[in-house]
């Protein structure tokens, strides 16, 4: 009972402090100023031009009148009707983009320090679970914090042309916080995993690319002899992606059971893969 009652806290802190030490290093090491350089670049021109001339272009009657004449009426009614127009445009994109991110800048979880030989000495102060999940958080903080950057930039150029929409930006922010760092969840679990087995962190991307074609050609064939067993596509992280893209608010949570229960899925054969691994 006593025992129980010391090792958790400290098992707790552990990841904690693992957590925060991910983060820094991300912004204070070489590579990861380059990576957020990198980042900051690609999203600035997103936000720009696709997503400041895109918004003034959906705006219009006869735009939306083109849309559903070429889609359907209803294939994506829902991207008229945010409040914000920008937000409508960086949604798609955040949809797509943030995942894609997400597993280059998770890559390197373990791999770098397994070759190092630095994760057997950190493995000898904190358990494997500890070491694990306190990676996993570090990373999803780093894609919290991108995020997070990139709403506010895009609230800057929302009150550029309209100063009223602040408050419905904010909201909206909020929302798609929530919605896309809960959509990347399961890439982030995935690259724990297969940082765990790479030797470097462009063997974990590879092996990533390998492992969504083969997945995605496995759900295939299945779905092709089994047409009303469609539910096994869930098994790929992003399946979701293209049912998201037309829902707005609140509505966009309707998914996150799909992404969690990958995270849950991905995360505990990762634990199971970190305690038989060698270190």
């Amino acid at each position: 009972m006593n025992n129980t009652a010391i090792s958790s806290p400290s098992a707790l802190s552990h990841i904690w402090l693992l957590a925060r030490f991910e983060l820094t290093k991300r912004f204070s090491s070489r590579s990861g100023i380059i990576a957020l350089i990198a980042f900051i670049m690609v999203w600035s021109i997103i936000l720009i031009f696709p997503v400041k001339e895109a918004a003034s272009i959906i705006m219009q009657p006869s735009f939306k009148e083109f849309m559903a004449a070429v889609f359907g009426p209803t294939t994506l009614d829902q991207l008229f009707n945010w409040k914000v127009a920008e937000f409508a445009v960086f949604w798609v994109a955040a949809l797509y983009l943030f995942p894609l991110f997400s597993i280059f800048i998770s890559a390197d979880q373990f791999s770098s320090d397994k070759q190092r030989g630095t994760l057997r000495f950190i493995s000898l102060r904190v358990s494997r679970n500890s070491l694990f999940l306190g990676r996993f958080i570090g990373q999803v903080l780093i894609q919290s914090l991108l995020i997070v950057l990139t709403l506010i930039v895009a609230i800057a150029l929302i009150m550029s042309r309209d100063s009223s929409l602040l408050f419905p930006a904010i909201n909206t922010a909020l929302i798609i916080f929530a919605s896309v760092l809960i959509v990347v969840l399961p890439y982030i679990a995935m690259m724990a995993l297969l940082s765990i087995i790479a030797n470097s962190a462009r063997q974990a991307s590879i092996f990533a690319v390998i492992l969504w074609i083969i997945v995605s050609l496995v759900i295939t064939l299945i779905n092709v002899q089994l047409p009303g067993f469609d539910v096994v596509s869930y098994l790929l992280p992003g399946s979701q992606l293209s049912d998201m893209v037309n829902t707005q608010g609140l509505a966009a949570f309707a998914f996150t059971p799909i992404p969690l229960l990958q995270t849950v899925a991905i995360l505990i054969i990762g634990r199971i893969v970190m305690q038989r691994s060698a270190l």
